[in-house]
């Protein structure tokens, strides 16, 4: 019925024929019968009953049009379908249209009712105009009750819609947040990786022949990085793969613990690289543990590619009860680079990802030459995350 309302419609239409047909066959069996010739009671009963089907495509034209068959259909007494047609209408024109067109129909089926008493005037006409007042108030009353329930319904699925709406965009921006990271995080080992692999491979070159031993040690250097970024790419494309998180162990992501493991891997690519560290770095959250850890290795990678041969490197982590203070610095190349206006100075993907890091956990961050040559890398982080 509800995926097809018009059938539904239909059998309420056949049964108010019905119930006229019936009442015209026992009036016509009795002795002395005045009921109208059936050629003219069924087109009339018809013509009353088959608006019903339409009235909720049309509301309002078939409450009216049910309103005016009522008339000569109620006035040669042909059955009780009036009635009850002019109540389904109303109901119909409350629950479909508004409480206002409604009240302009019930207006009017009074004004039509209290006519068609005047001009049938008999002793019993209060019994009709109360029969008719409470069968339209009540289909008023029902149509109110039925209209309110599916205005929440429909109220309802709105919200529950928007919610649906809301929840998808949170969905993607998720994703896209977390494609961003994994970019950041792709760049960090491939940069890294990289930079030690060429510059290893480019000492083993010039030490092949003059010190195999050299030469082998660098070789052992490019296939222990290469192995380890890989592993860090294969746990990060394993991310991508498993979107419900199911799936073998992922190997933990590296944090500020590990420093001391990256600066050995820097030394061996041959960097000197001083690390001091003051103060413990357990127990810092993830994210901030995880930036610690990727703005000195992005620095120190810079360092590989740019500060040229014989540069040194210092890392200088301090952690106070508030903040994480990381500053990177080197003594190469510094004089070229302290000639460039800082308004002009490059902004690769590694310097925006440690700044994304940094303003990430509403930290900071100041790359730029460093004071009497070199370069210097000042990032600060919060301890303690903003809820």
């Amino acid at each position: 019925m509800r995926a097809h309302p018009m059938v539904g419609d239909s059998l309420l239409a056949v049964l108010l024929l019905l119930c006229d047909l019936m009442i015209f066959v026992m009036d016509r069996v009795q002795p002395h019968s005045t009921a109208k010739p059936w050629y003219f009671v069924l087109p009339l009963d018809l013509a009353m009953v088959l608006p019903v089907v339409f009235r909720r495509k049309r509301p309002v034209p078939v409450a009216y049009l049910v309103l005016a068959i009522s008339v000569p259909h109620s006035m040669l007494s042909m059955g009780a379908s009036s009635l009850f047609a002019s109540a389904i209408a109303l109901y119909t024109v409350t629950v479909y249209v508004s409480r206002k067109h409604a009240a302009y129909y019930f207006v009017a089926q009074l004004a039509v009712t209290a006519g068609q008493l005047v001009l049938q005037w008999t002793s019993a006409w209060w019994i009709t105009a109360i029969v008719m007042l409470f069968t339209l108030a009540f289909a008023w009353v029902l149509g109110e009750f039925v209209g309110a329930r599916q205005a929440y319904r429909s109220e309802l699925e709105a919200r529950l819609h928007l919610l649906e709406t809301e929840r998808d965009q949170a969905s993607r921006i998720a994703v896209a947040e977390e494609r961003g990271r994994i970019a950041r995080e792709l760049h960090d080992v491939v940069a890294h990786a990289v930079s030690v692999i060429v510059v290893q491979a480019d000492g083993a070159s010039y030490a092949v022949r003059s010190n195999p031993d050299l030469a082998e040690r660098a070789v052992q250097t490019i296939s222990h990085t290469g192995r380890e970024a890989l592993a860090e790419l294969r746990r990060l494309l394993e991310v991508l793969r498993n979107e419900n998180g199911s799936g073998e162990p992922r190997v933990p992501q590296p944090d500020a613990t590990s420093l001391v493991d990256l600066a050995d891997r820097v030394r061996q690519a041959g960097v000197p690289v001083r690390l001091e560290v003051d103060g413990a770095l357990t127990g810092l959250p993830v994210g901030v543990s995880l930036g610690v850890y990727r703005i000195v290795q992005e620095s120190l990678t810079n360092t590989l590619k740019h500060a040229g041969q014989g540069a040194r490197a210092e890392v200088r982590v301090v952690r106070t009860a508030e903040l994480v203070d990381v500053e990177v610095t080197d003594d190469g190349a510094g004089r070229a680079r302290a000639l460039v206006p800082p308004a002009t100075l490059p902004g690769g993907n590694g310097v925006i990802g440690m700044r994304e890091r940094a303003l990430l956990f509403g930290g900071s961050l100041e790359v730029g030459p460093a004071p009497g040559g070199g370069w210097r890398v000042h990032a600060t982080l919060p301890v303690k995350l903003a809820v």
